[in-house]
């Protein structure tokens, strides 16, 4: 048998929330963003996860990254996420994720974080659990700062060229590898390995899991790791979903809030 590896995609698939969205407080505190910035990046989020097979809402998705991030200091950002990871990350990863990182490392696989997502961002967390390869979006940088283009941006296809290229090196099979994901714009990813899986699924990749004969998983346990590796709960693995809004939702939330502060002082 060759090596296999397990292909898991990171927001509401590992994560309870989505991991760009998540680090918005401490990025506006240090002035990186805007109040503006955090709704129009949840927009732009959402967007993404309703039509991100779109070619074009891809390329939208990816030119909106590039402008918002130009000029931050890539050393600011690391710095960002290592300080705040802990609060806005740990409590949120699904027990029944990690226990399933867990299972396919003990069997001898590779496991791999797919996500669009930074890399600054995305490798952090898979540090977090005990994952050390990422495949993550990765943007252009001249004198320590983000010059407003885009390496790569690891959405659609391009997830499954980044797998491919992986796997050759590697020498993984992909009929032997594994894939999980909520969104149906991982399509590609989970049609070239022989054992995919969703996790949390809207109605239309719930539809493409059961016209495939796909597993279907349900996670909804965000446990601290340090609590669930402890405590060993035993985690049911069925269980309601969270819908793609909520990473919105809390950004909406979160903004909203601030207009009603300003406004209270205004008066």
């Amino acid at each position: 048998m060759g090596r296999s590896a397990a292909f898991f995609d990171l927001d509401k698939t590992v994560i309870a929330k989505s991991s760009a969205l998540a680090f918005g407080r401490p990025f506006y505190r240090d002035g990186l963003i805007t109040r503006r910035d955090v709704v129009k990046s949840a927009y732009a989020q959402l967007m993404f996860r309703l039509g991100g097979t779109d070619e074009q809402t891809m390329a939208r998705t990816r030119d909106y990254l590039a402008t918002l991030c130009k000029g931050w200091q890539v050393e600011q950002v690391r710095q960002i996420v290592a300080e705040t990871l802990h609060e806005l990350i740990n409590p949120y990863v699904y027990a029944e994720a990690a226990a399933l990182i867990e299972e396919h490392q003990a069997a001898g696989r590779d496991v791999v974080l797919v996500s669009a997502s930074g890399e600054e961002m995305v490798r952090p967390i898979g540090e977090l659990l005990g994952v050390t390869d990422v495949i993550a979006t990765r943007m252009a940088v001249e004198n320590g700062r983000y010059s407003g283009a885009v390496e790569f941006y690891a959405a659609g296809q391009s997830k499954v060229d980044a797998v491919s290229e992986l796997a050759e090196v590697r020498g993984y099979d992909l009929a032997d590898c594994y894939a999980y994901s909520d969104s149906y714009s991982d399509r590609p990813l989970l049609e070239c390995v022989g054992h995919p899986s969703v996790v949390n699924p809207d109605r239309t990749l719930r539809k493409l899991a059961v016209e495939n004969a796909w597993p279907v998983l349900e996670f909804r346990h965000p446990i601290p790791l340090g609590r669930r590796l402890r405590g060993r709960p035993a985690v049911p693995v069925a269980a309601a979903a969270l819908g793609v809004g909520v990473g919105v939702a809390i950004g909406i939330a979160w903004y909203g809030r601030h207009r009603r502060t300003r406004s209270a002082r205004v008066a």
